[in-house]
């Protein structure tokens, strides 16, 4: 069944696919606001109806993104709740509870950055150069807090082509009175020799603790392992992959090619092929530590990170997958 949803979701979710809203935490916390807004907004009178309507509404935001596993986390977090508990609630008991739970997630988002630069700063020492990449919340946390906390650094940031999300970065900082410098991302080997530690942030974290962010975050690492560099990953829990501890491969998202060149040069040379991929995978091994809002982990401790906060998500998946596989050995 289509149900018609509110104007509000419908932004919401074209500006997610838009990158209007970018960044993994933003993104998780505009999904949960606009099932918030979808549940308040339902004028039926039928429980069962409701629960078909939001899950018709997940399926629209679900569809936005495929790589930022914030993005189905999040959604979860509604809807696995509203499921346990939608035979003991009213109509009015459920879109109350939605729009609870909504709210709970993005007052834990929000503190969950806080935390993770109040984790994290003390790897900063003063005096250190810091390299970052792209436009991570939890990133900047750790980076504006190690600041605030009177430690004198400098930031060397990436332009994070092709959408320049550097940009942002750089503006972000300079406003916190932090020595900042834009750099393109293929000078990042040239001022390696100048960094002492690299902070980056994360879209997923996979079970075995490979970290999937914006592309050329992989190359970073790469740079910053030859040359002795500390690399760390700030992600909140829910950015963890309960589907990568079975086995499912991360999706990576590839955009349109007019985010690289203009149509006039697409119109001019058709038998060219333009790959745009939005994301890349550092393996562990490149990777020092990951700061999470409940500590800092190795990246290999992954897999207890997503036991301990998926635990219902990990047992829904592995029933599915018996199901799955009795089915074809019948």
């Amino acid at each position: 069944m289509v149900y018609t949803l509110p104007p509000e979701v419908l932004q919401i979710a074209e500006d997610i696919r838009s990158m209007k809203i970018r960044g993994a935490g933003r993104i998780a916390r505009a999904a949960v606001k606009a099932l918030k807004i979808a549940a308040l907004a339902y004028r039926g009178s039928e429980l069962d109806d409701f629960y078909e309507y939001m899950k018709y509404a997940s399926k629209l935001i679900l569809a936005t993104r495929p790589t930022a596993v914030s993005l189905p986390n999040a959604v979860a977090y509604i809807m696995s709740r509203l499921s346990k508990n939608i035979t003991s609630l009213t109509l009015d008991e459920a879109k109350s509870k939605v729009a609870a739970w909504a709210d709970e997630f993005i007052e834990y988002s929000l503190r969950a950055t806080e935390l993770i630069g109040e984790i994290g700063e003390g790897r900063i020492k003063s005096g250190d150069t810091v390299l970052t990449h792209c436009n991570s919340s939890a990133a900047l946390s750790v980076i504006i807090t190690a600041y605030k906390k009177g430690k004198d650094i400098k930031v060397y940031a990436c332009e994070t082509r092709p959408r320049f999300q550097g940009r942002i970065t750089v503006k972000t900082l300079a406003k916190e009175g932090i020595d900042v410098t834009l750099i393109p991302d293929s000078a990042v080997r040239f001022f390696m020799k100048d960094v002492d530690l690299v902070v980056v942030g994360a879209d997923t974290v996979a079970a075995n603790g490979a970290v999937v962010n914006k592309i050329g975050t992989s190359m970073i690492a790469l740079a910053a392992h030859e040359a002795r560099v500390r690399v760390f990953v700030a992600a909140e829990t829910y950015k963890f992959s309960p589907a990568t501890v079975i086995g499912e491969l991360v999706t990576i998202e590839e955009r349109p090619p007019t985010e690289v060149v203009s149509e006039e040069f697409l119109k001019m040379y058709p038998s060219i092929r333009i790959r745009n991929p939005a994301f890349d995978v550092t393996p562990p091994e490149y990777i020092d530590a990951i700061i999470t809002e409940k500590g800092i982990i190795s990246p290999h401790a992954a897999i207890l990170v997503l036991k301990e906060e998926f635990a219902w998500a990990l047992e829904d998946r592995m029933k599915k997958l018996r199901i799955a596989v009795e089915y074809e050995t019948e």
